[in-house]
């Protein structure tokens, strides 16, 4: 039993660590993802970031499930479906980081209308390939950005299980997403930086909380022994 409780307070742990690294990769995304130009898949800053955005989606799945689950009971329906939206984004950003940080590269120099009409995704661009669902993919992604953590952080604040302000902070990283509209395309990728921190604010809380439980039981085990010692057996 005592096997059982230490194992899933080692998931819980883990759980905190994935929302830790899901934000901090959410940050180096924000802070150095180039602009979107052909011209630029083939750098190493190219491949590097959309490395770290194929972990931030892959630790973003992990580290949501356990955030959610931590609160199930007091987030109710919003949070349900902040999860959810949420963490199908992040399945698409997975996805989609995944080809651009393993596959455009080395399309670049043989098929650069694919590159070009891709890029054209995100920038507006008319494609000049057929890119089958992908464009409706891409389409969907926004939204879900925008009322998943925004649901999300919504729930959390009303539960205040996790920390609140956490809670607030990926608020109003989903409500800043309209003004990537109006600035110019390298200060874009910006807007990530807030949901990046209250995704590491609300790892490191969930790691925390139960390394102390586990610490505290670990504690009370250790004095309950010294207390009620086992008997010792009559020669």
């Amino acid at each position: 039993m005592n096997r059982i409780k230490m194992s899933a307070a080692a998931l819980w742990r883990l759980a905190g660590l994935s929302a830790i690294a899901a934000g901090l990769c959410f940050i180096v995304v924000g802070m150095f993802h180039p602009i979107n130009v052909p011209l630029a898949v083939t750098t190493s800053t190219w491949i590097n970031v959309h490395i770290f955005a194929t972990a931030m989606g892959l630790f973003g799945l992990f580290g949501m499930t356990g955030l959610y689950a931590r609160q199930v009971e007091g987030s109710g329906w919003l949070g349900l479906a902040g999860f959810l939206l949420f963490s199908l984004w992040l399945g698409l950003m997975m996805s989609f980081s995944f080809v651009e940080a393993f596959i455009l590269p080395y399309l670049a120099a043989g098929s650069p209308e694919f590159v070009a009409g891709f890029l054209g995704m995100f920038t507006g661009i008319p494609s000049e390939v057929d890119l089958g669902v992908l464009p409706m993919l891409w389409n969907i992604s926004g939204p879900l950005y925008i009322v998943g953590p925004l649901l999300f952080g919504i729930a959390t604040f009303r539960a205040g299980i996790l920390p609140r302000w956490a809670g607030a902070l990926l608020v109003l990283g989903a409500v800043l997403v309209p003004v990537g509209a109006v600035v110019p395309p390298e200060y874009q990728p910006r807007i990530m930086v807030p949901v990046g921190l209250a995704m590491t604010w609300l790892g490191y809380a969930l790691f925390a909380e139960r390394r102390e439980q586990v610490s505290e039981r670990a504690s009370s085990t250790t004095s309950s022994n010294v207390v009620n010692p086992e008997p010792s057996r009559a020669a």
